[in-house]
C-alpha cells in the first residue's frame, strides 16, 4: 500500500502541472495574460518536480512517462498557442476570432504552428533514443518560456509594446520558434550528473549568463535567455566537431 502511494506521487504532481495549464488556457481567454503566463510558470515547476520525484522515489511507469507528455502538451503547447492568438487579437483590436478579416486570419494563424510542432516535438522526444541526455530541437517549456514573457514584458514594460503588439512580430515569434521545436539541432540539457566543473562547463557558464541577465533586463531577460541557450549549444556543438 505504502509502495502504490509512493509510486503515485508523481503522477499527482503531474496532474498539478496539467491543472495550471488548463487553467493558462482560461485566464487567457479571460484575457488575462499575465496570470495565464504566470500559471504556465508554475506549471513548469511541477514539470520539474514530477521528474525529480520519479527519481528520488524511483517510482517510473509508463503511465508517468505519457501522462508527462500530455501535461506538457497542454501547459507548454496548448497554453503557449491560446495566448499568442490572444495576443494577435490585442494587435488587430478585435474582441472575438469570429471579427477577424481574411489577412488578419491568415497571419494569425502562425500561432497554430507552436500546438502543431509541440505535439511533433514531444511525440519525437519519446521515442528517440538520442534524447537520453540532451535535446533534438528547443525542448516545449522553454518555447512556452518566449511565449509567456510577451504578455508580461508589456504589462511591467510598457515600452516594448509597440514591438510586441505588431503583428509581423508576432507572426515571427511563432514560426521561427516553432521550427526550433523540431529543428535536428542538438541542445544540451541541464540535468546535472555531477558538480564537477569539467563535466558541466556549459551548464555553469549558461547559469551564470542568465543569472546576469535576469539581473540587468528582469523579465525583458526571458527570450534573451532562451537565444542563449540555443548559442551556446550551437557553440559546443562546433567546439565538440
Amino acid at each position: 500500500m505504502i509502495r502504490y502511494i509512493i509510486n503515485c506521487i508523481p503522477n499527482f504532481i503531474t496532474s498539478l502541472n496539467i491543472i495550471c495549464g488548463i487553467l493558462s488556457i482560461i485566464m487567457a481567454f479571460e484575457n488575462r495574460l499575465d496570470i495565464a503566463s504566470a500559471l504556465i510558470i508554475c506549471a513548469a515547476v511541477f514539470d520539474f518536480f514530477d521528474g525529480m520525484s520519479a527519481r528520488l522515489l524511483k517510482a517510473y511507469s509508463d503511465i508517468g512517462k505519457q501522462l508527462d507528455s500530455l501535461a506538457d502538451m497542454i501547459s507548454f503547447g496548448t497554453a503557449p498557442t491560446v495566448i499568442i492568438l490572444k495576443m494577435f487579437l490585442i494587435t488587430f483590436g478585435k474582441d472575438s476570432f469570429l471579427e477577424l478579416t481574411a489577412g488578419e486570419i491568415a497571419i494569425s494563424s502562425t500561432a497554430l504552428l507552436i500546438g502543431v510542432f509541440s505535439a511533433l516535438r514531444l511525440a519525437k522526444f519519446n521515442i528517440d533514443e538520442r534524447q537520453t541526455s540532451s535535446f533534438i530541437g528547443l525542448p516545449t517549456p522553454s518555447n512556452a518560456f518566449v511565449i509567456l514573457s510577451l504578455p508580461l514584458i508589456t504589462k511591467y514594460y510598457p515600452e516594448y509594446s509597440t514591438i510586441i503588439h505588431n503583428q509581423f512580430f508576432l507572426a515571427a515569434v511563432s514560426v521561427v520558434f516553432a521550427c526550433m521545436l523540431v529543428t535536428e539541432i542538438p541542445l544540451f540539457s541541464l540535468k546535472f550528473k555531477n558538480l564537477r566543473f569539467n563535466d558541466n562547463k556549459i551548464r555553469f557558464v549558461f547559469i551564470v549568463i542568465s543569472l546576469i541577465l535576469l539581473l540587468i533586463f528582469r523579465i525583458v531577460a526571458i527570450p534573451i535567455i532562451i537565444v542563449v541557450y540555443i548559442l551556446l549549444s550551437v557553440i559546443e556543438n562546433i567546439i565538440k566537431k
